[in-house]
This record gives structure tokens, sequence and C-alpha cells, in this order.
């Protein structure tokens, strides 16, 4: 394996990375519903044009096409483990938050209740 899909492997996990300490928002959403029509794009393009996949591995120095695939879908996993995490994080603190506000309006009406006032 040359070291440019090497260089580029440890980019995109480098990438990865960062969107675990990012913020999301609209720009993050609008990036991977490009990254995921590229995908959806690349998929396609394995099962009409497979010879295209052997031709780019040897661009790279890697043997085979499928090969190459494996390569990508691992690096694509981990975007997608980073991503979900990340999102499982700020889940976690929008519902600790919701909880919070909760138990702070419940103690609110019971001492409400217990005083009198209505």
């Amino acid at each position: 394996m040359t070291i440019v899909f090497q260089i580029c492997a440890v980019v995109v996990i480098a990438v990865a990375s960062v969107f675990l300490l990012r913020g999301g928002g609209a720009r993050n959403q609008a990036l991977r519903r490009v990254l995921m029509l590229l995908f959806v794009l690349a998929a396609a393009s394995s099962v009409f044009f497979p010879q295209a996949w052997t031709w780019v591995a040897n661009l790279l120095g890697i043997g085979r096409g499928a090969d190459l695939l494996l390569y990508l879908l691992v690096l694509i996993f981990i975007g997608f483990v980073a991503s979900t995490y990340r999102r499982f994080r700020q889940l976690e603190t929008s519902l600790t938050t919701v909880a919070r506000e909760l138990a702070l309006v419940k103690a609110q009406i019971a001492k409400d209740e217990s005083t009198g006032n209505s």
C-alpha cells in the first residue's frame, strides 16, 4: 500500500476525531447528506463498474478493488461511529437538562401546594 493512501486514511481518521469535538448544526447535517450521496454513488458504481475500483486501487498501490472498498468501508465506519457518539452525547446532555428542569418544576409545584399558594 502506498504512502498516499495511508496519509489519506490518517486524514479521514483525524477529520472524524474533529467531528467529535465540534458542535452540531445545519452545516454538519448538510455535510452528512453530501457524504451519504457520495457513498450511494460509490456503491452503485461498484455494482456497475467493478473494474473501475480495481483501476483506482492499482493507482493507489492497492492490489484489488475489493481491498480498496474494504479500507474505505472501515474509514466510513469510523466516521459513522464518531458521528453517532457525538449525537448520543448531545442527546444525553439534552435529556439531563430536561430532567433537571422537570424536577425543579415538580419541586416548585409541591412547595406551592404545601404552602397553599396557587
